[in-house]
């Protein structure tokens, strides 16, 4: 009624649902109802209840509640996500239930026992951000509680939330790092490998200067590709050891979280041309240091005291090792150091992945290349622009790019036909021209140069994946996870997994990977277009033709005309099997 006063209150609003409810219920209906039924009478009731929360309402295969305090909301979250891992342990991967939860305080509307409004609506959208097993949060629940509850929280960016009008800022919690372990079938197990294992953070820059920081970051990238020519080491990837660039960091966390034997840190000061060094080596499991060192020199010196530094850690790790392998870690140094800063500054915009950055990387990269042409890494670097401008949509013409990207990324493997990173880049150049038998060539070759480099790893997954194999695939996609699980190009790692399983008809498992993958920041067309024929061939189709129209408004006019122009996969079979899905769904010729 029109004179009726409208009851409004703030509460913390907790959304549930189960993750692959679809598939448990087509293979074992009676089993899975009895499973969740069990579930909510003797965990799920019993911790809202003891949190002082309120069940709203269930469906079929989700929750609502709200809580007066989000502490309690959270803590209740937490409590029941670490009861489903000691419940679940003993039961297959293929019969588990596995919660994901959403949780959000904001001002909610109150009509007879059900609640309405934005702060339920978020809550909704957050649940289907979080993983199986996990919880995601907005950044309100996180500030209210930080430091109050024995978690982590792990910030992923603001996202643009379906029917809310403003972005979110999102962080998925992770539970004392048990978080990881909740979805064995999506495998990204951290042990420590069979061979010596590191991580080189980012040294902190001690300039006074925050424009020097990409002369530390260049620094550090160098010993990373250094220490990767030791076959015998397990490197882990540059982008992911950057995710620790500008946080306090504790040596045992992170080598427990990048699965690392050893961790190097330390500092970079850059006064004039004059440069000190500070480094330490640290064992991972207990903290301990096994050596520091500091280095004063001349900037004209500092290819030297990189390689002086390369072999140093190379010795402190394997001490029995011949000089053989560790010459192997210098690689050849360009001849001309501000050729080597101009490349330096470009690969700062590179790692950024914005359209503006790519621009002033290549930007960058034409500089040092015209202050010393024989620099093979600048071509790399040009090359790269190209490639990842049509993978991320920012090229006017995906075609042209795929053009451009050739040349300098040929001309970098003539001039230092040792450079891992040069043979990778140019196979990523040779399948977006679908020219699959070379890329197997490169990659192959960039993969015995440097058996740590991710982007490797991917490209070769990725090119199985699109010639037609997709099952020999999968161990690719997933070393390129495990070496770099922190890597900006996640969303590319995951896609390509969600394709992978799509062609093997496992569609559940292909539209998780696929939700894994929208997950991660910048928009790729193709993490939606993956999704969208999974669950057609599931039979969602009402879920399929909601993100039809979440891609047509990030990306006007998608069709399958675009689709057929634009996608890599070069087996008819597998493209005609793709496509169908997609006009299952409905989506426009």
């Amino acid at each position: 009624m029109a004179g009726e006063r409208v009851q409004r209150r703030l509460s913390a609003i907790l959304a549930a649902d189960i993750a692959g409810y679809s598939r448990l219920m087509g293979a074992d209906e009676e089993g899975t109802l009895a499973q969740l039924k069990a579930h909510r009478h003797t965990l799920l009731d019993p911790k809202i209840d003891e949190y002082q929360g309120r069940i709203v309402k269930t469906t079929g295969d989700g929750m609502l509640a709200e809580f007066a305090s989000v502490v309690d909301a959270l803590r209740c979250a937490v409590e029941i996500q670490r009861g489903m891992l000691e419940r679940n342990a003993d039961v297959p991967q293929e019969r588990r239930i596995e919660f994901r939860v959403g949780i959000n305080v904001g001002d909610i509307i109150s009509d007879g026992g059900d609640i309405y409004g934005d702060g339920v609506n978020v809550a909704a959208r957050l649940e289907g951000l979080a993983e199986p097993g996990g919880i995601s949060v907005s950044g309100r629940v996180q500030e209210d509680a930080r430091g109050k509850l024995d978690i982590a929280f792990e910030d992923i960016g603001e996202q643009q939330l379906k029917n809310i009008a403003w972005p979110v800022r999102v962080y998925r919690v992770r539970l004392s790092g048990e978080a990881a372990q909740a979805r064995p079938a999506l495998p990204l197990p951290l042990a420590l490998p069979d061979k010596p294992s590191i991580a080189v953070l980012p040294f902190a820059n001690m300039s006074g200067d925050t424009e020097q920081d990409y002369f530390a970051d260049g620094m550090i990238e160098d010993i990373i590709t250094g220490l990767s020519r030791a076959r015998w080491l397990f490197v882990i990837a540059r982008n992911s050891s950057f995710a620790y660039k500008g946080r306090s960091t504790d040596v045992k966390q992170v080598a427990r979280e990048l699965g690392v034997r050893y961790v190097l840190e330390g500092s970079v000061r850059k006064v004039g041309e004059r440069v000190r060094i500070s480094a330490q080596l640290a064992e991972g499991v207990s903290g301990r240091q096994l050596w520091a060192k500091r280095y004063d020199r001349g900037l004209s010196d500092i290819f030297a005291m990189q390689d002086e530094i390369t072999e140093t850690i190379i010795g402190a790790v394997e001490p029995e090792l011949g000089k053989v392998e560790r010459r192997r870690s210098a690689g050849k140094r360009p001849d001309n150091l501000d050729a080597w800063d101009l490349y330096q500054r470009g690969m700062s915009h590179l790692y950024e992945y914005t359209r503006d950055d790519l621009q002033r990387a290549r930007q960058y990269f034409l500089q040092a290349i015209a202050r010393d042409p024989q620099l093979g890494p600048a071509h790399s670097g040009l090359a790269e622009t190209y490639y990842y401008e049509g993978v991320y949509g920012f090229a006017e013409s995906i075609s042209d790019n795929r053009e451009r990207a050739l040349a300098p990324a040929l001309r970098a493997v003539v001039l230092d036909a040792e450079d891992a990173g040069a043979h990778c880049t140019l196979g990523r150049a040779y399948y977006m021209r679908r020219a699959y038998d070379a890329a197997f060539r490169e990659l192959k070759t960039a993969l015995e140069l440097n058996p740590s480099l991710a982007l490797a790893h991917y490209g070769l997954g990725a090119t199985l994946v699109f010639s037609g194999r997709a099952e020999e695939s999968i161990p690719h996609l997933t070393a390129a996870i495990r070496l770099s699980p922190h890597d900006p190009n996640m969303g590319s790692f995951l896609v390509r997994l969600a394709d992978a399983t799509y062609l093997l008809t496992r569609y559940e498992e292909a539209a998780e990977w696929a939700q894994r993958a929208l997950q991660q920041p910048n928009f790729q067309w193709s993490r939606y277009t993956v999704l969208i024929a999974a669950l057609a061939q599931l039979g969602r189709l009402d879920e399929a033709r909601n993100r039809i129209q979440e891609l047509q408004v990030k990306r006007p006019n998608t069709s399958i005309a675009f689709v057929r122009e634009t996608h890599l996969l070069g087996d008819a079979a597998n493209f005609a099997h793709y496509l169908d899905g997609l006009r299952m769904a409905g989506l426009p010729d």
